[in-house]
């Protein structure tokens, strides 16, 4: 419900990469220390950003950043991509690969060696660049064991996918509604626009849509709270289902409004810029298309 309504208010909020991905991290595997940082982010006194992709598209299979040990612990390098809120971060959560396999650690950014670039999203999202040279950490760094991220990954991204569907459903939401007002007061050819049959009919199909992807979602976020062993893919059958409907509902919220529909003034613009941004984060309709397919053996 939570991350819904942000979606539907379109909150500028680090919820997303902090309340959620990287908490979800250390609740899983982080150690008693690095678990204090939870009630500061329960508080809001902390945010701490998940640094995982590196391209253009969500690939957390594909993880280049390098971590080589030194010593009693280690070197990273490597470069990251649409860390969420990673400017202002008090804490980095780093994705990478070590010699035993998958590792995560938890970096202070003012670490010699981290380099971060402030970047802005087509909504306005804040993120950032960050790039990684020889930068020392020492063991205590590691969340969980080393070589173990992988599932502590996967734990995170799901859950981060299902909040994620959530919002592109509130905003898909938002969208339709707004739009249901406009038919509703716009007169043109001396009649109001919603006794058309065929916005009536677009609208009806919409409203459905919609109701199928908070479903998914729901469904979603009820298997990863009860554990179940099909939770990862519940998840990417909510993004991806949700992803569609959302990015229809903006598209049909521009068409309906006309003109007006592609101005700052009104908010149909906002919520495409905001779902065209949520589409892409953890993996977009078409990533998690293939995730489910491949789940059941296509």
């Amino acid at each position: 419900m939570i991350a819904e309504s942000l979606g539907r208010t379109l909150t500028p909020s680090p919820y997303l990469g902090s309340s959620i991905l990287s908490a979800k991290v250390l609740i899983d595997g982080g150690s008693q220390a690095q678990q204090a940082w939870l009630p500061r982010i329960a508080a809001g006194d902390a945010i701490l950003s998940l640094a995982v992709d590196e391209g253009a598209k969500h690939a957390p299979s594909r993880i280049t950043t390098r971590a080589e040990r030194a010593g009693n612990g280690f070197k990273l390098n490597g470069a990251k991509a649409f860390v969420l809120d990673g400017h202002v971060a008090d804490a980095l959560i780093v994705v990478a690969t070590a010699e035993e396999g998958t590792t995560l650690f938890l970096v202070d950014p003012a670490t010699a060696g981290v380099e971060i670039e402030r970047t802005v999203m087509v909504d306005a999202h804040n993120a950032a660049r960050i790039t990684l040279t020889d930068v020392a950490v020492d063991a205590d760094a590691v969340i969980g064991a080393v070589g173990g991220g992988e599932a502590l990954l996967d734990g995170a991204l799901n859950l981060g996918r299902a909040c994620a569907a959530s919002s592109l459903t509130g905003a898909g939401d938002q969208a339709f509604k707004t739009t249901m007002d406009y038919l509703r007061t716009r007169k043109q050819f001396g009649k109001l626009i919603g006794e058309f049959q065929a916005l009536q009919h677009r609208a009806a199909h919409l409203f459905s849509e919609l109701e199928l992807a908070r479903a998914a979602t729901i469904g979603a976020q009820i298997a990863i709270d009860e554990r179940r062993e099909y939770a990862p893919l519940a998840a990417s059958i909510a993004k991806a289902k949700a992803g569609r409907v959302a990015e229809l509902a903006v598209q049909e919220a521009v068409q309906m409004h006309g003109g007006v529909g592609m101005t700052d003034e009104f908010d149909v613009g906002l919520f495409m810029k905001r779902v065209r941004v949520l589409n892409e984060l953890l993996g977009d309709a078409g990533f998690h298309a293939e995730r489910v397919a491949r789940a059941q053996g296509f």
